[in-house]
């Protein structure tokens, strides 16, 4: 079994967690992942050539720069990590190849090797629907009814900018030679949770919603777990969002917490947050990094950004949520926990200040009965095994 990811940590974790599951039901598993992120413990793991934290750091935001940043950095890393994905495939030969949608090479690579192949989705932008919109897309929290089928051609037509790219990394096929046509996926692993968004009528069978994937098998540090366990208290965390001023929203989220009464754990990340001097005293713990899933079940509230990997997180531990999307999937996600009524309204990244996050953390503290209903739910899902099943039935 093949499996392929990239992007952030929250493409990464849900792979390393089927990778394991599947090795430890025998299976012969290879995990190929971008350079930065690191190698999950007992697994045969290999890079993609592919750093995401630098590419999602550009050296600066004028228009010339982000052009530069372009062509210099994600072109080329994304060549590299096509070029990685058929040459690594090729070497396992593997029996499946499942892969994240970013890994545009995979098709190519497993109908040369006549394998079957398994899209995965950890939010709806590769299968269309018209129950709601493309996550990720300029439209991803308005309902345009039945024109939300439309709005998943921006992330195609995204793809296809890179179609010359992917044509490149055929000189690692066998023969060097990139097949005529492109197979469609024979099934693919929609790896959300049906109690966030409940499946719509009209995907096809080949879909299969199995729930997020998570073993809960990492435990926090001490000095972390003693904090979680002292009294209530936010946990914080922006993930690889390093956008913007962070000690700013730290100091933010800092004051705002205050005025409930509420301890801050403040997860910094990639540099999403920051504790300024100022803001220190003994009702705050900044860390770079902890397993949300250990220490979210302990807090009164959470404050993220929106990533898929991490409201999930935050369902499951029965938390009520305040969102700060800052991109990509997460506005679509924000919009949704709101709808549920398990967040705030979300809070927009430029309006972040103290006295908005002081409103949103009151409504949102008004919502621990709704959240701790969806919890239950999410909790009852058995994500991961449900998609090694799919896979061994294939």
């Amino acid at each position: 079994m093949m499996l392929l990811t990239a992007g952030t940590r929250g493409d990464v974790e849900p792979f390393a967690v089927l990778a394991r599951q599947a090795a430890s039901r025998g299976h012969d598993v290879r995990l190929a992942l971008p350079d930065d992120a690191e190698a999950p413990e007992g697994v045969d793991a290999v890079a993609l050539g592919l750093d995401v934290r630098r590419m999602l750091s550009p050296a600066g935001r004028t228009p010339r720069a982000l052009a530069r940043h372009v062509r210099d950095e994600v072109r080329h890393g994304m060549r590299r990590l096509f070029a990685a994905a058929v040459r690594e495939t090729v070497a396992f030969d593997p029996d499946v190849v499942v892969h994240h949608p970013l890994v545009l090479s995979a098709p190519m690579v497993a109908d040369s090797l006549g394998v079957p192949r398994v899209l995965v989705e950890f939010a709806p932008v590769a299968t269309p629907s018209e129950r709601f919109p493309a996550a990720g897309g300029p439209t991803a929290t308005r309902d345009l009814g039945a024109a939300n089928r439309f709005t998943y051609a921006v992330p195609r037509a995204a793809a296809r900018l890179l179609d010359a790219d992917v044509a490149r990394a055929a000189a690692g096929l066998p023969g060097g030679r990139r097949p005529a046509r492109r197979s469609p996926s024979r099934a693919t692993l929609m790896a959300v949770s049906p109690a966030l968004l409940p499946r719509p009528d009209d995907w096809p069978e080949r879909v299969h919603q199995t729930g997020a994937w998570y073993d809960g098998a990492a435990s926090p540090d001490p000095v972390v777990r003693e904090f979680v366990d002292a009294g209530p208290c936010v946990v914080a965390s922006f993930g690889s969002m390093a956008r913007g001023d962070a000690s700013a929203r730290g100091q933010a989220i800092v004051t705002a917490a205050r005025s409930h009464g509420l301890r801050v754990l403040l997860v910094t990340g990639w540099g999403g947050l920051a504790l300024p001097p100022g803001c220190c005293g003994p009702d705050v713990l900044a860390v770079r990094s902890t397993p949300l899933d250990a220490v979210l079940p302990r807090a009164t509230l959470a404050v993220h950004h929106g990533g898929a990997g991490t409201s999930h997180a935050v369902a499951r531990a029965g938390v009520p949520a305040v969102v700060v999307p800052v991109t990509a999937d997460q506005p679509f996600w924000a919009a949704q926990l709101h709808r549920l009524g398990v967040a705030a309204a979300p809070v927009p990244l430029r309006r972040a200040s103290a006295g908005a996050l002081t409103q949103a953390m009151g409504d949102a503290l008004s919502r621990r009965a709704r959240a701790a209903e969806v919890g239950h739910l999410v909790r009852r899902e058995h994500g991961v095994q449900r998609a090694l099943d799919v896979l061994e039935s294939l």
